[in-house]
Protein backbone atom coordinates (compact mmCIF):
# COMPACT_ATOMS: atom_id res chain seq x y z
CA UNK A 1 0.00 0.00 0.00
CA UNK A 2 2.98 2.23 0.79
CA UNK A 3 4.66 1.68 -2.37
CA UNK A 4 1.08 2.77 -4.59
CA UNK A 5 0.81 5.64 -2.18
CA UNK A 6 4.24 7.32 -3.01
CA UNK A 7 3.98 6.56 -6.67
CA UNK A 8 0.97 8.09 -6.88
CA UNK A 9 2.79 11.70 -5.31
CA UNK A 10 5.69 11.39 -7.45
CA UNK A 11 5.59 14.05 -10.10
CA UNK A 12 5.41 17.39 -10.24
CA UNK A 13 2.18 19.55 -7.99
CA UNK A 14 0.90 21.89 -10.69
CA UNK A 15 -2.26 24.64 -9.73
CA UNK A 16 -5.01 24.15 -12.11
CA UNK A 17 -6.74 27.46 -13.51
CA UNK A 18 -8.82 28.86 -16.65
CA UNK A 19 -8.11 31.28 -19.02
CA UNK A 20 -10.69 32.03 -21.87
CA UNK A 21 -12.75 28.23 -21.40
CA UNK A 22 -8.98 26.71 -21.67
CA UNK A 23 -7.34 24.73 -18.87
CA UNK A 24 -3.48 25.90 -17.54
CA UNK A 25 -1.40 24.91 -14.76
CA UNK A 26 1.88 26.52 -13.32
CA UNK A 27 4.14 25.02 -10.74
CA UNK A 28 2.16 24.87 -7.42
CA UNK A 29 5.44 26.22 -5.93
CA UNK A 30 5.32 29.43 -6.99
CA UNK A 31 1.99 29.88 -6.03
CA UNK A 32 2.17 31.91 -2.44
CA UNK A 33 -1.49 32.68 -2.05
CA UNK A 34 -4.88 32.33 -3.92
CA UNK A 35 -7.45 35.18 -3.17
CA UNK A 36 -10.44 36.17 -4.96
CA UNK A 37 -10.94 39.16 -6.95
CA UNK A 38 -9.71 42.24 -4.84
CA UNK A 39 -10.06 45.83 -7.18
CA UNK A 40 -6.51 46.87 -8.06
CA UNK A 41 -5.46 50.39 -7.55
CA UNK A 42 -4.76 51.80 -11.37
CA UNK A 43 -0.95 53.29 -11.94
CA UNK A 44 -0.24 55.83 -14.54
CA UNK A 45 2.18 55.23 -17.00
CA UNK A 46 1.89 51.12 -17.11
CA UNK A 47 1.30 48.98 -19.86
CA UNK A 48 -3.01 47.85 -19.75
CA UNK A 49 -1.65 44.06 -18.66
CA UNK A 50 -0.85 45.67 -15.40
CA UNK A 51 -4.06 46.45 -13.19
CA UNK A 52 -2.19 48.44 -10.58
CA UNK A 53 -1.67 47.25 -7.16
CA UNK A 54 -3.06 46.11 -3.85
CA UNK A 55 -2.44 45.47 -0.35
CA UNK A 56 -1.59 42.87 0.93
CA UNK A 57 -1.47 42.68 4.55
CA UNK A 58 0.67 45.75 4.66
CA UNK A 59 2.67 44.90 1.35
CA UNK A 60 2.38 46.59 -2.51
CA UNK A 61 1.82 43.75 -4.88
CA UNK A 62 1.24 44.39 -8.22
CA UNK A 63 -1.41 42.78 -10.80
CA UNK A 64 -0.63 41.41 -13.78
CA UNK A 65 -3.92 40.50 -15.87
CA UNK A 66 -3.24 37.12 -17.82
CA UNK A 67 -5.88 38.25 -20.34
CA UNK A 68 -4.34 41.02 -21.45
CA UNK A 69 -1.09 40.00 -21.27
CA UNK A 70 -1.79 37.20 -23.54
CA UNK A 71 -4.16 39.13 -26.14
CA UNK A 72 -7.05 37.57 -24.78
CA UNK A 73 -10.59 39.31 -24.96
CA UNK A 74 -10.92 41.86 -22.17
CA UNK A 75 -14.07 40.01 -19.91
CA UNK A 76 -15.90 41.94 -16.73
CA UNK A 77 -14.56 39.95 -13.49
CA UNK A 78 -17.08 37.49 -12.31
CA UNK A 79 -17.31 35.77 -8.94
CA UNK A 80 -14.69 33.12 -9.63
CA UNK A 81 -12.01 36.01 -11.23
CA UNK A 82 -8.83 34.84 -8.86
CA UNK A 83 -5.86 35.99 -8.34
CA UNK A 84 -2.84 33.75 -7.76
CA UNK A 85 0.05 35.49 -5.98
CA UNK A 86 3.48 34.46 -7.48
CA UNK A 87 6.89 34.33 -5.32
CA UNK A 88 9.24 35.39 -7.98
CA UNK A 89 12.72 36.50 -8.32
CA UNK A 90 14.28 39.20 -10.57
CA UNK A 91 18.18 39.90 -10.78
CA UNK A 92 18.25 38.45 -7.14
CA UNK A 93 15.63 40.58 -5.52
CA UNK A 94 12.37 38.72 -4.40
CA UNK A 95 9.34 39.57 -6.10
CA UNK A 96 5.25 38.89 -5.32
CA UNK A 97 3.66 39.39 -7.65
CA UNK A 98 -0.53 38.73 -8.54
CA UNK A 99 -1.75 37.18 -11.74
CA UNK A 100 -5.49 37.82 -12.41
CA UNK A 101 -7.15 34.37 -13.72
CA UNK A 102 -10.49 33.46 -14.93
CA UNK A 103 -11.14 31.02 -12.04
CA UNK A 104 -8.50 28.21 -10.26
CA UNK A 105 -9.70 25.02 -10.34
CA UNK A 106 -7.47 22.56 -8.10
CA UNK A 107 -3.73 21.39 -7.86
CA UNK A 108 -2.88 18.43 -9.69
CA UNK A 109 0.11 15.58 -9.83
CA UNK A 110 1.27 15.19 -12.82
CA UNK A 111 4.46 12.85 -13.49
CA UNK A 112 7.20 14.52 -15.45
CA UNK A 113 7.39 11.63 -17.89
CA UNK A 114 3.61 12.57 -18.60
CA UNK A 115 4.49 15.84 -19.29
CA UNK A 116 5.12 16.99 -23.37
CA UNK A 117 7.47 18.99 -24.65
CA UNK A 118 6.51 20.14 -28.12
CA UNK A 119 7.91 22.81 -30.01
CA UNK A 120 4.30 24.09 -30.96
CA UNK A 121 0.62 24.08 -29.55
CA UNK A 122 -2.78 25.19 -31.08
CA UNK A 123 -3.24 27.40 -27.76
CA UNK A 124 -4.36 31.05 -27.71
CA UNK A 125 -1.22 32.30 -26.03
CA UNK A 126 2.07 32.43 -27.74
CA UNK A 127 4.25 28.42 -27.64
CA UNK A 128 7.41 30.11 -26.23
CA UNK A 129 5.34 30.46 -22.36
CA UNK A 130 4.18 27.08 -22.79
CA UNK A 131 6.35 24.43 -20.59
CA UNK A 132 4.03 21.88 -21.74
CA UNK A 133 1.23 19.78 -21.87
CA UNK A 134 -0.34 16.74 -20.10
CA UNK A 135 -3.45 14.67 -20.50
CA UNK A 136 -5.63 14.27 -17.42
CA UNK A 137 -8.74 12.41 -16.87
CA UNK A 138 -10.09 16.38 -17.44
CA UNK A 139 -8.13 16.56 -20.95
CA UNK A 140 -5.46 18.03 -21.83
CA UNK A 141 -3.56 20.37 -19.58
CA UNK A 142 -1.31 23.45 -20.67
CA UNK A 143 1.26 23.96 -18.38
CA UNK A 144 2.26 27.25 -18.23
CA UNK A 145 5.56 29.00 -17.46
CA UNK A 146 4.10 32.60 -15.94
CA UNK A 147 7.21 34.18 -14.96
CA UNK A 148 8.73 33.29 -19.00
CA UNK A 149 5.32 34.91 -19.81
CA UNK A 150 6.45 38.33 -17.68
CA UNK A 151 9.29 40.10 -20.26
CA UNK A 152 12.60 42.07 -18.75
CA UNK A 153 10.13 44.67 -18.87
CA UNK A 154 7.85 43.87 -17.35
CA UNK A 155 9.45 42.89 -14.68
CA UNK A 156 11.50 46.08 -14.29
CA UNK A 157 8.18 47.95 -13.85
CA UNK A 158 6.85 45.31 -11.27
CA UNK A 159 10.09 45.64 -9.04
CA UNK A 160 9.90 49.22 -8.94
CA UNK A 161 6.38 48.94 -8.06
CA UNK A 162 7.30 46.29 -5.52
CA UNK A 163 9.83 48.72 -3.96
CA UNK A 164 7.56 51.60 -3.50
CA UNK A 165 5.83 51.32 -0.22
Amino acid sequence: METIRRKSLSGARFLSFELENEVYCMDILKAKELMGWTEATPLPQTPPHIRGIINLRGQVIPIVDLRIKFGLNVRENTKRTSIIVIDSEFEGTPLLIGVVVDAVREVVNIPDEKILKIPYINARIKAEYIRGIANSAEGMLIILDVEYALNDDDFVILKKIGEQK
